[in-house]
């Protein structure tokens, strides 16, 4: 083996070998070529037999690794080269042997005092080159007897296994020790991308999905990103619409109020890559239970938004941020939302939890779409718990994740299952026991609505004492907040299959006892905790309720709020912000009589001045939102409704004396006339 190869091996560069005796050369020139021997030297025949056992005893020792990692002394100072000279001459005679000893006694007295090229010099003068051409080691190596009766690779040599063993064994050390010094220092929401394969020519190189040879191919849509400034080593960018774009999306918005899903599919026969076109289109292959084309569609919007990227947006730093506030980047929080939902169905749930840390990081502070109630259950399911207990550590004092239940009952949960590894030391062990015994009972107490309703998905049922009591009974759950409720049910849907580990029931049956105990004792916390469940739970925020409605889970969305459930909610926008951010507008249609209803036309003929649909004049502009349009067009058809009621007068029976019903006013008319 060369020596540029043992330096790759022991992870060294070129002129920063270390000075072994062993490493040192004195008056060969070592090939890293491993070129063969010349067949014929200057001044030998083929067949000289000094020839042919000088050279087989210069390749008894040509393994480098021999002199480097040698246990003798005498190994350890004598090179190579000089090793090969001394033993060619003790085979050649005793009228040399002192002379060889002699040179030894030279070469290591000249090594404890002198430098390495004077090093060289004497070695060289000590054993001339008699033919003035180098010498090259062989390629083979044959382990010849020498005249002592031993080999050269004798006990004291180490194997090449061995060695190369101990190589790897202090590289894999480092390397690790190196690895978690890094992960370490890391951000939270740092994002660990994986390695894509190769892809075909006529497709960009792309990281969030792979295209498929079966898509269109892909020509530029008129999406663009720029950057809108950067402050504190946060860059904030946006995504903008090109006209061309603008003039599909008038039309996606016509196609949406038809109600006809195949008016979105004829636009994406001239338009492929139109982002909320796939998005409203793989809903509904998705209620029509065609999960595979569902999943494409969501698949090539996200390409179509990754090759629109600025080069300076990156997925993994942690650091650009997209306010969903901006009608054009609500796309892409929902197209990765949808990605990451598949890809947890799909069982993938290391790169779901990568995707959910990057839309987390995309907006942090304001969470749109509330990653929060649902990336505990992709780290458990990851089985990454230091990541969700480093979250809850980092995020508890300015976040209050313990106000979440989900937060409240997966972080123990973690640190049960990391008390169950094997491979940590007892220390930690102890205290990861501690505090998932410590944080349960909290949970519980702050949280007894979930224990029954989870006890319950889990097909256990709890013992006399526990239903008897009514601290975790039936007046709980009914008397707890209904936005309360509302997340209860969507942490208890999701995540209880992960409880149904008899060992970790085992351990929650023992907590529940402890915090029945406190209750009984009339602990501080008990009362503490119910007054904070009627105070913050009165209303969820309208990102709460966002992500209910994309999670599309029954028990979750019948707790929905009427406010809520009254507003039309569109797939490809559901509940946009109230405060949104609009930077262009859809134009008014000048005329729609010819293609109005039936029930337009009549109210249109009683009230001249009644428009259906928010229709207005021509200059007049209309926000993007088509929920806007139709919440516009039932008010006013409501107002028409009123006025028109208002106005309708029923006049008076007819009787004897006035058959006509005109009573005294038929009189006063008569005599007018008169």
């Amino acid at each position: 083996m060369s020596r540029r190869a043992l330096r790759r091996l022991r992870g060294e560069q070129r002129g920063q070998e270390p000075l072994e005796p062993g490493a040192l050369r004195l008056g060969l020139e070592d090939r890293d070529d491993g070129g063969e021997e010349d067949d014929e030297e200057v001044g030998q025949l083929p067949s000289d037999p000094r020839r042919r056992r000088g050279r087989r005893e210069r390749s008894a020792i040509s393994n480098l690794y021999e002199l480097i990692t040698s246990e003798e002394p005498e190994d350890e100072l004598v090179s190579k080269a000089r090793g090969e000279d001394y033993r060619l001459k003790v085979q050649e005679g005793a009228e040399n042997n002192e002379d060889t000893k002699h040179g030894e006694l030279e070469v290591n007295q000249e090594r404890d005092g002198e430098s390495l090229s004077q090093e060289n010099q004497a070695a060289t003068n000590a054993q001339p080159n008699l033919n003035n051409k180098p010498r090259k080691k062989k390629k083979k190596k044959k382990n010849k007897k020498t005249a002592t009766g031993e080999t050269p690779e004798d006990d004291g040599l180490e194997d090449i296994d061995s060695i190369l063993e101990k190589i790897e064994v202090t590289n894999g050390l480092s390397n690790q020790t190196h690895s978690s010094v890094i992960l370490e220092s890391r951000p939270l929401l740092y994002v660990e991308h994986r390695p894509r394969q190769r892809q075909r020519q006529y497709h960009r190189s792309t990281w969030l999905t792979t295209p498929k040879s079966t898509w269109p191919r892909y020509t530029k849509t008129g999406i663009t990103m720029r950057v809108l400034e950067s402050k504190r080593g946060v860059q904030h960018f946006t995504f903008e619409h090109h006209r061309e774009y603008q003039q599909v999306q008038f039309q996606f918005l016509s196609a949406v109020e038809s109600m006809d899903p195949n008016n979105i599919v004829l636009l994406l026969q001239g338009n492929p890559y139109h982002i909320d076109s796939l998005l409203q289109l793989s809903d509904v292959c998705r209620l029509q239970e065609d999960q595979e084309m569902a999943r494409d569609l969501i698949e090539r919007a996200l390409y179509s938004l990754e090759c629109a990227f600025h080069p300076l947006f990156s997925l993994t730093s942690g650091t650009c941020r997209l306010d969903y506030r901006r009608t054009e980047n609500r796309a892409f929080y929902l197209v990765l939302f949808k990605h990451m939902m598949f890809l947890e169905r799909r069982g993938c749930p290391r790169t779901a939890l990568e995707f959910c840390k990057l839309i987390l990081s995309l907006d942090p502070d304001n969470d749109p779409l509330c990653l929060l109630l649902i990336i505990d259950l992709l780290a458990l399911r990851a089985r990454d718990y230091g990541f969700l207990i480093r979250m809850f550590q980092e995020w508890e004092s300015h976040r209050n994740l313990s106000q979440l239940p989900n937060f409240a009952f997966s972080v123990p949960l973690a640190y049960f299952l990391l008390s169950q590894q094997d491979d940590l030391p007892e220390v930690e062990l102890s205290s990861a026991r501690e505090n998932a015994s410590r944080l349960i009972q909290q949970a519980l107490i702050m949280f007894p609505g979930v224990l029954m309703p989870l006890l319950d998905r889990c097909s256990v049922r709890p013992d006399s004492a526990v239903l008897a009591h009514p601290f975790f009974g039936l007046s709980t759950q009914i008397s707890q907040p209904p936005a309360l409720t509302q997340l209860v049910a969507l942490y208890i849907g999701r995540t209880y299959s992960l409880w149904k580990d008899p060992t970790i029931m085992a351990w929650l049956e023992t907590n529940v006892r402890e915090v029945l105990q406190t209750v009984d004792a009339g602990e501080p916390i008990v009362e503490e905790s119910e007054r904070r469940r009627k105070v913050r739970y009165q209303s969820a925020p309208r990102n709460i309720y966002r992500h209910v409605i994309l999670s599309e889970m029954k028990e979750a969305t019948a707790a929905l709020p009427l406010e809520v459930t009254s507003q039309p909610v569109m797939g490809f926008d559901p509940l946009p912000p109230l405060d949104s951010i609009t930077s262009y507008a859809r134009p008014r249609r000048v005329n729609r009589y010819s293609n109005e209803s039936t029930l337009s036309l009549f109210f249109r003929s009683l009230l001249p001045n009644f428009t259906f649909q928010g229709e207005d004049t021509p200059d007049e502009i209309d926000p993007v939102g088509a929920e806007e349009d139709l919440d516009q067009g039932l008010n006013r058809l409501m107002a028409a409704m009123r006025d028109l009621l208002a106005n309708i007068q029923f006049q008076d029976p007819p009787t004897e004396d006035n058959p006509d019903g005109n009573g005294d006013e038929d009189e006063d008319e008569d005599e007018d006339w008169d």
